[in-house]
């Protein structure tokens, strides 16, 4: 079972990583090239307590003259204009292998920008965090983000996140939604309803129905057609993407096809296109790796996503369970994130999984 885990720039760069990376045995570093805001916690450090990235960023030049109207910003954050260029290069000097971990339609500060190429709903409201892929600039934007991520970076491989439709769930600034909608008024809630999609708004009567029925347990599952217009665009912007990569991809990806976020649900024909599919394994993950195993072609590989934050993890008992189950991969959230108090749960996963 290989072993992935995931670092900001800025972990790379503290002392002590290579080290820590080296004594933990994993066969590859996931170092984000562009990634959402965030405030980052920094265990680690011992000149702050985290990172407050404010606004989504590319951690490599931005190039004048290759963009259209959807330009990434840079960080202020960071010291260097290419942070993950100078991390990859740090590990490939430790002979530690490195993926291009690389966020695609997560961008509220663009989203805000230029409202018009986002997700709207039935409502006709929309989501700043999520531009929707079935606009051509939107994948066109994607393209040239991957594009000019990968150039003259010796990664061993590309790790796509968000390569599809975020939805109504979002951990937005001190989020208000918690616990508010039944799975099925959020698939609703989810389904993009803009010009390029081409959706019919109607069915937001059926969305007030489910909401005044009280009931929270609601999973009525849309009508398919519902579907078709965003799997058609998650395609598209999967084959512009793809087509700049020369590299092995690792997708992240849902079983359920309505799922919306930074792991959207896979089209019929995703898993064929790539050589791993990374799974939502935030426990419990054993049935899902299963599901998958029997569900996707044997020619993809199955990576399970962990997570070593959270409370008492126990990830060397989980990451036996998902090895068992049928995963290839174990990709390990967050070496940066997760500090000494949880260095033993990162250590017992590995152990797990390359045993």
């Amino acid at each position: 079972m290989r072993v992935v885990a995931y670092a900001y720039p800025w972990d790379v760069t503290t002392p002590g990583f290579l080290d820590r990376v080296r004594e933990l045995g994993v066969d590859e570093v996931a170092v984000a090239v562009s990634y959402h805001s965030a405030r980052a916690a920094t265990p680690w450090s011992r000149t702050g307590s985290a990172v407050h990235a404010r606004h989504a960023a590319f951690y490599r030049p931005v190039r004048e003259g290759v963009w259209g109207r959807l330009v990434p910003a840079t960080p202020d954050w960071v010291d260097s204009p290419d942070s993950a260029g100078e991390a990859v290069a740090l590990l490939a000097d430790a002979g530690i292998p490195a993926a291009a971990w690389l966020v695609l339609t997560h961008n509220s500060l663009l989203g805000e920008r230029f409202p018009e190429l986002t997700v709207r709903n039935c409502f006709g409201e929309r989501y700043p965090w999520a531009l929707c892929p079935s606009h051509e600039e939107v994948r066109a934007y994607a393209a040239t983000l991957v594009e000019e991520a990968l150039a003259g970076l010796p990664v061993s491989s590309v790790i796509l996140e968000a390569c599809g439709q975020l939805g109504v769930v979002h951990q937005c600034q001190h989020e208000k939604t918690d616990a508010v909608w039944s799975p099925a008024v959020a698939r609703l809630l989810s389904v993009c309803c803009c010009e390029a999609c081409g959706v019919d708004p109607g069915f937001r009567e059926d969305v007030v129905r489910l909401i005044a029925s009280g009931d929270l347990t609601a999973t009525d599952e849309p009508p398919s057609e519902l579907l078709a217009a965003r799997h058609k665009a998650t395609d598209a912007l999967r084959h512009a993407v793809l087509e700049r990569v020369d590299a092995p991809v690792a997708l992240h990806g849902d079983l359920d096809p309505w799922a919306t976020g930074a792991l959207p649900g896979l089209t019929p024909t995703a898993a064929d296109e790539v050589a791993t599919v990374v799974l939502p394994c935030w426990q419990p993950g054993e049935r899902l790796v299963a599901t998958a195993k029997s569900r996707l072609p044997s020619s993809v590989g199955i990576g399970a996503y962990v997570t070593a934050l959270g409370p008492s993890p126990d990830l060397h008992a989980y990451a036996g369970r998902l090895r068992e189950a049928g995963a290839g991969e174990l990709h390990l959230y967050h070496l940066g994130l997760a500090g000494p108090a949880r260095w033993h749960e990162l250590r017992g996963a590995v152990a797990a999984a390359t045993r």
